[in-house]
């Protein structure tokens, strides 16, 4: 195997970026392996501030647990260390809030340093290795760069509902994503419309519903909205995975290896359609009668009138209708967008190949910059929808580390 450039100083660290279940379960796996690391990010902060208070995670006790390269860092062992009731079971829920504090504590077991600064930019060195330049004012020469940043930054908001907010959606003006919320109780008493049928839009309208709003939800589609199985229903003649007993879903969890393999066209249509939108199963009792659902062909159009957003719709009958609100929320999802990585610098990102916008990953989630690296939800589109899920860790994070290991250890 042929060595990648090397930068001149030995000691230089392997710098991970992101401080949520990937960027932590992967730096864990760094320093197991004796590798010098520096992380950094704010731990957990999706999870803390982009999330609404009081939200239950549709993931499963197993398909939640962070992956670490030593026992006694799964939920279960925090549970046990907070004094909280062990969630086990598929019919046990995880509340956001415990699962949040369960992300912290590992970090303060196994990165206890993380550095809580934002990384700026990173600049590829003629030499070999790569240049940081962080918000301190430090700058640092790294081995090698794993990207772990998660959701941060890759909100969707579709090209008809954009136009409404040109300077951005915001939890203050008409429109907003759901990414944006932590506390629905602002809408206590409004008049709010929820475009999306996932787990996201379902939740948020019920959350806002029970804190005192009116909510609609938009969804395209005849019987868009939906609900998984409780399980007790489940099929018993399946094969078990994290997310429910299918063939797919077990092949997606347990042989992502070939994934990357596969014909770029079928890549990117199972990474969009496998595990899409379905309610939880326990949501669906607290939906129905609460919040009002509008099936529709399409959303036309979205614009301000008094301060106040409009959708115009498109009914199932081809029709087109107005519906206004005092707030739109936008539950449309994510998109991985390099753009969005905006501390990648330019000559960085010109090198990257990439497969519809996404970075392309080879073995280990090597980019085909070396010593760039990607992970969880970022390579997706090379390794499947199991990279959107917390469980994804335990495939990804040794892997990623024995990769780096080979090529850039000491």
């Amino acid at each position: 195997m042929n060595q990648p450039n090397r930068p001149t100083a030995v000691s230089s660290p392997i710098a991970v970026i992101g401080a949520g279940p990937y960027g932590l379960s992967t730096a864990a796996h760094l320093r197991a392996r004796g590798l010098p690391v520096r992380v950094f990010g704010e731990p957990m902060v999706s999870w803390r501030e982009h999330m609404p208070a009081g939200m239950l995670l549709k993931s499963t006790p197993v398909a939640s647990n962070i992956d670490a390269p030593q026992p006694g860092h799964t939920l279960v062992d925090y549970c046990a260390a907070a004094g909280l009731p062990r969630l086990i079971t598929d019919e046990d829920i995880i509340p956001v809030e415990t699962f949040a504090g369960y992300g912290q504590w590992f970090q303060e077991k196994l990165i206890p340093d993380l550095e809580q600064v934002r990384v700026v930019s990173v600049d590829q060195r003629p030499g070999g290795g790569f240049e940081l330049k962080l918000d301190s004012g430090e700058q640092f020469t790294a081995r090698a760069v794993v990207v772990a940043t998660g959701l941060s930054g890759l909100e969707r908001l579709p090209a008809e509902l954009a136009a409404a907010v040109p300077d951005g959606p915001s939890p203050a003006g008409p429109m907003s994503h759901s990414a944006q919320h932590h506390d629905l109780t602002r809408y206590a008493g409004c008049e709010l419309l929820v475009v999306g049928a996932g787990q996201s839009a379902l939740e948020t309208a019920v959350l806002a519903a029970e804190a005192g709003a009116r909510v609609r939800i938009v969804a395209r589609g005849r019987g868009s909205v939906a609900f998984g199985e409780p399980p007790w229903k489940q099929p018993r003649l399946r094969p078990e995975s994290p997310f429910g007993r299918a063939w797919s879903l077990y092949v997606l969890s347990y042989h992502v290896q070939g994934y990357r393999h596969l014909p770029t066209p079928a890549r990117h249509f199972l990474t969009r359609r496998v595990l899409g939108p379905l309610g939880a199963w326990w949501l669906q009792e607290r939906y129905e009668g609460k919040v009002e659902t509008r099936e529709v062909r399409r959303v036309v159009t979205a614009e301000t009138r008094g301060g106040r957003p409009v959708l115009t719709v498109e009914t199932l009958g081809r029709r087109p209708q107005m519906l206004a609100a005092d707030h739109v929320v936008a539950a449309t999802g994510y998109r991985v967008d390099l753009a969005a990585l905006s501390f990648l610098g330019h000559a960085l990102r010109a090198r990257l190949a990439v497969s519809r916008g996404t970075p392309k990953l080879g073995a280990g989630y090597a980019s085909s910059v070396p010593g760039l690296y990607f992970t969880g939800m970022l390579a997706g589109s090379s390794y499947g929808p199991l990279m959107r899920f917390v469980c994804g860790t335990e495939f990804a994070s040794p892997r990623l580390a024995g990769h780096v290991a080979a090529a850039y250890g000491a």
